[in-house]
């Protein structure tokens, strides 16, 4: 299987206090030439400084994750690109399993299962739900790190410009190439947004905003009401 260079997209605004954490998660993928760009949306906090200080690229993008994300892919040098929260940690060997996955040919993107950290039990099995529903219906979530060969990401115009949904939208273009790789191996991602809000009314507030995305709510209401 030839090398491939894998390029990570981390989209940012006011990500200082995990910043540090995160950029370390991803000191080995680094030194094995992966390419970090932080594609911040306008933080006013130290998120830039301490992305510069950790080795990441930095892009100046509009604010919104879809905005941020395809400026960041813009600047990519990688033949697959990550897209990756600041507050999401991939496995160590992430590089390795993305190669693997992609390797065949018959799937040019995919990504990782989900595990959920915080105090409350309940978010063990939302991220188990999750992932069976990724799995059966090919549609991926942000917090499942997304990655894509760069043929297929351009093959499908880069992310939809929307304030939300916009990777649920992905996934619906990117299934007109493959099925997804669904990766076992667990990326970890903060429940930070489950325990402020609550874990029963943010499962319940993503169930209506999702029905409501696909009987054609438009994305900003959507996003109105996120809010």
């Amino acid at each position: 299987m030839t090398p491939v260079r894998l390029s990570v997209v981390m989209p940012a605004l006011n990500e200082a206090a995990g910043m540090g954490a995160a950029l370390q998660a991803l000191a080995p993928l680094l030194a094995r030439g992966a390419q970090l760009i932080v594609a911040d949306g306008g933080s006013s906090d130290t998120t830039t400084a301490l992305a510069q200080a950790g080795g990441a690229q930095l892009v100046n993008a509009p604010r919104g994750r879809a905005l941020q994300m395809n400026a960041g892919a813009a600047q990519a040098r990688g033949d697959v690109l990550l897209f990756l929260h600041a507050d999401t940690t991939l496995p160590a060997d992430a590089d390795e399993l993305i190669r693997e996955a992609l390797a065949g040919g018959s799937q040019v993107w995919g990504r990782f299962d989900v595990a959920i950290t915080g105090r409350p039990r309940m978010l063990k099995l939302i991220a188990a739900l999750m992932n069976l529903r990724s799995r059966r219906t090919g549609i991926a979530t942000g917090d499942q790190a997304m990655f894509m060969t760069r043929a297929a990401f351009e093959a499908v115009g880069g992310f939809p410009v929307q304030p939300l949904m916009e990777d649920i939208e992905m996934s619906r273009r990117l299934l007109h190439l493959s099925r997804p790789a669904c990766l076992r191996a667990k990326v970890q991602t903060s429940g930070r947004r489950w325990e402020n809000r609550g874990v029963g009314r943010t499962v319940l507030l993503m169930w209506r905003l999702r029905w409501a995305y696909w009987r054609g709510a438009a994305p900003e209401r959507l996003a109105e009401l996120y809010r």
